[in-house]
């Protein structure tokens, strides 16, 4: 029999070590957590943030003194003992917190630090296994009426002075009508058949006695604006959940105006929900100039307030929709910026204002909608929960241009990384039509019952134990090397997929255990090939050599087209077939490595020092 070299025994320990390693983490139960952040991305966790949770907790502490609360970088978290638990300690934080936290539901790692250290970390499970985070998202489609009508009104204004049709005032009345005022008899019948040919989705009224006409959305317009709203917040959550980088979430309309988002696995939760709620974008003014009175302009704050408030023209340049994509990176002072790329009629237009502009200042305005929450009780002292929407805008940058800028340029006056890499998602990911209020959050079990996890696990255990009793029954000695092998090949795949952040669902455990037949499958057909030798009369330590060459083409080509099958399922299919295809293809990869290389290495170890083998215990 070959000696095998060295550095086979040196790789196979190492792989082993590595994959114990990576795979231990997965032994650990997550605990139920309550994760609180502050609303500004640029702030941190700090001092004060843990003495108004302690506050806001008092009572908590008092009836269990084990309670800690842990500070992160960039969140504080409470770890607590039962789900039920978590839910009251969130509402009492929601309640005596205020405005400026974002408060979600967790599951905190139990890993302990030194695997930590190592950066290993347990594998993620679908909703599937063990659940996640739920949000119930409602729109506010009055808002995404109005912001219709706003957008409506400017177009109508602009083509008002095109067409050179003149009017004294236009505006939104009652978030559901545009209200026309004409200058002088005579021209009403000219602006309503305007109207009535570019504008069908009003109806129009008017007064005889009055000069002014009523532009009123029809109710299938409402409909249509409703529908469009929620089609685009869906859009944009999944393009915010892929930005965040979770695997398999659920993102889905529920009845007419609300979306459902589950997350599995999420670990920052509280940054996750300040993520999807936010409504937020960009919009470009110019700084308004003291020479020129007529032009309209509004005063608004910095955001860094030392820098007090700027006036600028109401006119926007464009807004945060022309952007094309953004990135986040350090400037040549290493502050934080985002690098802004427009798309063409963006460019184009941003383009025409400034090339005129040379020495002007240019102010980024951050737009946001806000929700405000109060808590009173009511005469009968039930808690009553009053939410409020209002809308922010500060200036996070005034620059000189000193060119004029075209479809790419960079944003700076960003207070930190962590706020620069959140706008650069928000504008990624695209504006919400409308805003939305978070109506339920809680933490979900698994969605197909823990009677169907049981059944899964069962399955996999059962088809083990089956095929290694097969096994040592009919292989004897090399049967003992084929069950060590199975039981490598699976800590190798744990391990895999924990490095590798892929998420385990129910399908990806049919995968695993369909691993475990190919995997003995191909020590069977060294065995087998083994077994073909020693009839020929070849010497049974020259028959184990023989087997393990002749056997590996018919190996290698078997798994290989199975393992462009699983990369094309992975490719075309979507969800479960997803969580299949990932199982197979990594089980492919570790069961050739085990049953290849890791048997024949035991194989040799048990037999090395044995020269006159005259038999061997294969059966």
């Amino acid at each position: 029999m070959k000696p095998l070299r060295i550095w086979r025994y040196i790789l196979i320990l190492f792989v082993l070590t590595l994959g114990a390693i990576y795979s231990l983490p997965n032994l650990y139960s997550p605990d139920s957590a309550v994760q609180i952040s502050y609303l500004n991305s640029s702030q941190s966790a700090d001092e004060e943030l843990k003495e108004r949770i302690e506050n806001a907790l008092e009572e908590d502490f008092k009836n269990n003194p084990d309670l800690e609360i842990e500070l992160n970088k960039d969140y504080a978290l409470v770890r607590l003992p039962t789900s039920d638990k978590q839910l009251q300690v969130k509402e009492r934080l929601s309640i005596n917190m205020g405005n400026d936290v974002v408060i979600a539901l967790n599951l905190a790692s139990t890993t302990p630090e030194w695997l930590r250290n190592l950066n290993a970390e347990p594998m993620k499970l679908g909703l599937d296994l063990r659940g996640g985070v739920h949000f119930l998202l409602e729109v506010d489609t009055k808002t995404a009426i109005k912001n219709r009508l706003d957008g409506t009104l400017q177009d109508i204004k602009r083509r008002l002075r095109d067409e050179k049709i003149k009017y004294r005032s236009a505006f939104v009345e009652k978030d559901k009508s545009i209200s026309l005022s004409l200058p002088k008899d005579g021209i009403k019948s000219e602006l309503t058949n305007f109207i009535k040919d570019n504008y069908p989705q009003f109806l129009i009224s008017s007064k005889e006695s009055e000069e002014t006409l009523s532009l009123v959305l029809s109710e299938d317009s409402i409909k249509q604006i409703q529908s469009d709203a929620i089609d685009q917040n869906l859009t944009t959550l999944r393009n915010r959940v892929n930005e965040l980088g979770v695997s398999e979430p659920i993102v889905q309309r529920q009845g007419k105006t609300r979306i459902v988002v589950q997350l599995p696995g999420v670990q920052d939760t509280s940054e996750a929900k300040k993520i999807l709620g936010k409504t937020a974008t960009l919009e470009f003014h110019l700084e308004a100039e003291f020479d020129t009175p007529r032009t309209r302009k509004t005063s608004y704050p910095h955001r860094n307030k030392s820098k007090g408030y700027s006036e600028l023209q109401d006119t926007v340049i464009i807004s945060g929709d022309s952007v094309a994509t953004a990135q986040a990176s350090f400037d040549e002072n290493g502050l934080p910026q985002v690098n802004i790329t427009l798309d063409g009629q963006g460019g184009a237009r941003m383009h025409r204002t400034t090339r005129d502009k040379i020495g002007k200042r240019l102010a980024v305005l951050f737009v946001e909608q806000r929700l405000k929450t109060s808590y009173k009780t009511d005469s009968e002292g039930n808690l009553n929960v009053i939410e409020e929407t209002f809308e922010t805008k500060e200036i996070i940058s005034l620059a000189t241009i000193r060119a004029a800028l075209g479809t790419q340029f960079r944003i700076t006056g960003l207070d930190s990384p962590s706020e620069s890499s959140e706008l650069a998602l928000l504008l990624r990911a695209g504006a919400l039509a409308a805003p939305m209020k978070f109506v339920e959050e809680r933490t979900v079990g698994p969605s197909l019952g823990q009677d169907n996890i049981n059944a899964g696990v069962l399955s996999m255990q059962l088809g083990m134990a089956l095929v290694i009793a097969f096994i040592l029954f009919w292989y004897r000695t090399f049967g003992i090397a084929a069950s060590i092998a199975l039981g490598t090949n699976i800590v190798l795949l744990v391990a895999i997929m924990s490095i590798l952040s892929a998420t385990l669902t129910l399908p990806g455990i049919a995968g695993i255990v369909l691993t475990v037949g190919m995997a003995v499958d191909a020590n069977v057909l060294i065995f087998s090939r083994i077994k073909e030798e020693l009839k020929a009369g070849t010497n049974p330590l020259q028959a184990i050599d023989a087997g393990y060459d002749k056997a590996f083409l018919t190996i290698f080509d078997a798994n290989f087209t199975t393992l462009l099958v699983s990369v094309v399922l992975y490719s075309l299919g979507t969800g479960p077939i997803k969580g299949f295809a990932i199982t197979l293809s990594i089980g492919i990869l570790t069961s050739m490595f085990t049953a290849i290389i890791g048997t024949r290495a035991l194989i040799y170890l048990i037999y090395k020092n044995k020269k006159d083998v005259q038999r061997l215990s294969i059966g």
